[in-house]
């Protein structure tokens, strides 16, 4: 492993295609050009940040096939930026833990209800805070924190690794329904407990149903706006009722896989002869024995993760029977999607109209498959995937659908967020002494979180407006608009 820093340019080179697209020539030891998807706006803090490095340092892995990319929610990363996509040839190809992330799966699931918000909201209305109490008692949150009901024995660990959310339903957390729109059907074939170390097994034992720290959420939401009223209808939802978006992976399981790998991944790259700008890019050829374990490992992570939101799905619906003195809420709550954000999974894709076998990279990003995929659960096979993409707590998120350009253009896969524009550091200083719940309360959103300095790190102005986000793979033909939702109940990590 040699290092080829010195081969780069003093500055990379930038260049527009088009309005929404944004050309990284090939520089230095680059394998193939980068391609940012980004808007004027938005481009303007990206071209001279260094996640641009980043996509250029991905470009140079073995293997990758078509270019490297880019979602306009782009920042700085661990290897790869957050936010990009590569894909990558089963033969000559890499996998690299770093184009995965830490957190296993991290994703988001989207639930719709039946449940009118002007039955909860008003000045007068107690609701509302009972709810968002009853979520914050449920559902646990914080670093290290886990369930304080569910501890899994070293059987049932397993069972959760090898089968995700089907275990949680099969244990009581769900109905067999929610399986139905899931991505993947809530659980990755080739998973292996036995590639998963006795400390990341240790670490996840006790932390089903939890959400974690940092940018992890739980919110209750209006849907307030509809664009496409077939595919909302597809999806459940319906305008003036709420939802309620659920952000979570893997915990301190997925957490200790890649760090696990990461260690036997960088021997891997030097064992192999393999060229890295970067030692956090490190990785092994696909086929070898190394990437092998790490993909069944993965896998067994990314299980633990589907589980996981499965098991706060039906807390969620524990809470609201609660607070609203509901019969029943497994009724009148139901699943529209659920999907994962970092992961690495063969899939087939058309290359210069020719059907091949991939291992797509997505950190920071989702899937957008376009109408009619075989993958698609039926209810969406005519409008597309859902793809949801939330926004800051003190905004809004979106709901897409993918399109065909996605297939085209990004191996199926579209942004997952607003995307950071402060570091977490920075973010506590600009709050400074504010008092941001109080802040948030008065624009009607009620906040539990397990700190003052989380709200900090999480505010508004941390993050870039996801309108602007959204906007941009629309008119790039990724996907298109479906429904926006407004937060008024947030329960922070």
């Amino acid at each position: 492993m040699s290092d080829v820093s010195a081969s780069w340019p003093e500055k990379l080179r930038v260049e527009p295609i088009d309005a929404v697209r944004w050309r990284v020539p090939r520089q230095g030891p680059m394998r193939t050009e980068g391609l940012i998807f980004a808007s004027g706006k938005l481009i303007e803090d990206i071209q001279d940040d260094p996640c641009v490095q980043q996509v250029a340092n991905v470009a140079t892995l073995p293997g990758i096939v078509g270019k490297a990319l880019a979602m306009p929610d782009l920042h700085w990363g661990y290897g790869f930026p957050i936010g990009g996509v590569a894909a990558f040839d089963l033969e000559e190809g890499v996998i690299s833990p770093g184009g995965v992330g830490y957190d296993i799966n991290c994703g988001v699931r989207l639930l719709r209800t039946d449940i009118e918000a002007k039955s909860v909201t008003g000045k007068k209305s107690v609701h509302l805070r009972r709810l968002a109490g009853e979520l914050e008692a449920l559902v646990p949150t914080g670093v290290g924190r886990g369930s304080k009901d569910l501890r899994l024995g070293p059987q049932p660990i397993r069972g959760v690794l090898e089968r995700g959310a089907a275990w949680a339903v099969d244990a009581g957390y769900g109905v067999g329904a929610d399986l139905q729109h899931l991505e993947a059907g809530g659980a990755l074939a080739g998973a292996d407990p036995d590639a998963v170390s006795r400390v990341a097994l240790d670490r996840g034992r006790d932390q089903l149903g939890s959400l974690g720290s940092g940018n992890h959420f739980l919110e209750v939401q209006v849907v307030d706006e509809i664009f496409d009223e077939l595919a909302a209808e597809a999806m459940g939802l319906r305008l003036g009722c709420l939802s309620v978006l659920i952000h979570t992976g893997s915990r301190g399981l997925g957490y200790q896989v890649c760090d696990d790998f990461l260690h036997e991944m960088l021997l891997a790259s030097k064992r192999y002869g393999i060229e890295l700008p970067d030692r956090q890019l490190c990785c092994a050829p696909i086929r070898s024995p190394e990437a092998q374990r790490y993909l069944r490992a993965m896998n067994a992570a990314a299980n633990f993760a589907f589980a996981n939101r499965q098991v706060i799905t039906a807390r969620v619906r524990d809470a609201f029977t609660l607070a609203l003195d509901l019969s029943d809420a497994s009724a009148s709550i139901g699943v529209v999607y659920d999907v994962c954000h970092n992961i690495a999974k063969i899939e087939e894709h058309a290359i210069d109209g020719v059907q091949r076998k991939l291992c797509v990279h997505r950190k920071g990003a989702t899937r957008a498959f376009a109408p009619g995929h075989a993958e698609l659960p039926a209810a969406y096979r005519a409008t597309g995937q859902p793809v949801l993409v939330p926004g800051d707590m003190g905004r809004y998120s979106f709901v897409l659908a993918g399109q065909p350009g996605a297939m085209q253009e990004s191996f199926g896969s579209c942004c997952h967020g607003a995307g950071r524009v402060l570091s977490r550091h920075a973010a506590r200083k600009l709050a400074g002494k504010r008092n941001l719940i109080s802040e948030l309360k008065g624009q009607g959103i009620e906040v539990r979180a397990a700190s003052r300095g989380t709200v900090a790190e999480e505010m508004p102005e941390a993050y870039k407006d996801v309108a602007e986000v959204v906007r941009t793979v629309v008119d790039a033909g990724l996907a298109k608009l479906v429904a926006r939702l407004r937060p008024i109940a947030v329960v922070k990590g």
